[in-house]
């Protein structure tokens, strides 16, 4: 894949497509010439998004947990496209809340979603990539380098598929195929709108400072990931300070507690307070994406 018109022709493979970067990323690589087969749970949403690009997309309902309808959306892809070339396991949800009260099952939802999603999206489509000698790209987060009080399970998820990535890099460059990494901050997606509006934890990233609680507009995640997939980027960060970070993160967990120490102990007992309210389900879960990943828990 050249620098420019790099995807023209090809097909690519979008989980979590229904909104967000997702959607906005097959739009946009549709406008270059792919075909773009957009694979989630949110099937309306995502047929709406099909429906604006055209005949060069296509919308298969599937669940990047459940191995059965991944195989199933896949040869559905292969099928009416002819093969994948690029894969972008963009599918992620979030919760909010402190590990000695968030909603159990909720928590445990992001990891099967962020992580082994993830993995099981490459896995399932790895052969037909192989075949075209293409580019698998995993979406992590800015929350794989700043482990941030209220997101554990997040930023485990994250850090996890920057690590599986960073393996299977090394597993697949003899066979042609290129893997990248992404790194966004905080974008002006469903899900961060949503963790935003949470009585409790909307205030404590309100007080995170300066440039790691600044939240961008969707085009900057676009712009970047877009640039990065052209060329087949092994990372993409968005914004570019964030590869900063990389290089100093080994100081960052003590930053974080000092500045924590001002702010949890308060957040702690309003979580509760919120919990008592509203329930655990509730108080834990965010975003349209995050209510269909767990509506079945």
């Amino acid at each position: 894949m050249a620098r420019g018109n790099g995807v023209n022709g090809k097909v690519v493979l979008i989980t979590g497509a229904a909104r967000g970067i997702g959607a906005g990323l097959a739009e946009r690589l549709a406008a270059r010439g792919a075909k773009v087969a957009l694979l989630g749970l949110e099937a309306e949403e995502q047929q709406k998004v099909a429906d604006r690009i055209g005949a060069s997309a296509h919308a298969w309902e599937a669940d990047v947990t459940d191995w059965d309808a991944l195989e199933r959306a896949t040869a559905g892809v292969v099928e009416h496209f002819g093969g994948i070339d690029v894969v972008i396991a963009n599918a992620g949800i979030a919760t909010t809340g402190f590990v000695r009260s968030v909603d159990k099952a909720a928590f445990e939802k992001v990891i099967e979603v962020d992580l082994l999603g993830v993995w099981r999206t490459f896995r399932t489509t790895l052969p037909h990539v192989i075949e075209r000698k293409g580019y698998l790209l995993a979406i992590s987060s800015l929350a794989a380098i700043t482990h941030a009080p209220g997101m554990a399970n997040y930023a485990a998820a994250k850090a996890g598929v920057e690590a599986f990535s960073n393996s299977l890099r090394a597993e697949v460059a003899h066979l042609g195929v290129k893997v990248g990494v992404a790194h966004p901050t905080w974008i002006r997606t469903d899900l961060v709108e949503s963790a935003d509006a949470h009585p409790v934890f909307g205030k404590l990233r309100g007080g995170m400072p300066g440039l790691l609680g600044k939240t961008y507009p969707l085009d900057v995640a676009l712009d970047c990931l877009e640039a990065g997939i052209l060329k087949r980027a092994r990372t993409i960060h968005v914004p570019r300070w964030v590869g900063a970070l990389k290089l100093i993160r080994a100081f960052l967990p003590p930053i974080i507690e000092l500045g924590s120490r001002f702010q949890v102990p308060a957040a702690d007992k309003a979580a509760l307070e919120d919990i008592k309210a509203r329930g655990a389900y509730e108080a834990s879960v965010t975003g349209h994406a995050g209510r269909a990943a767990t509506r079945n828990n």
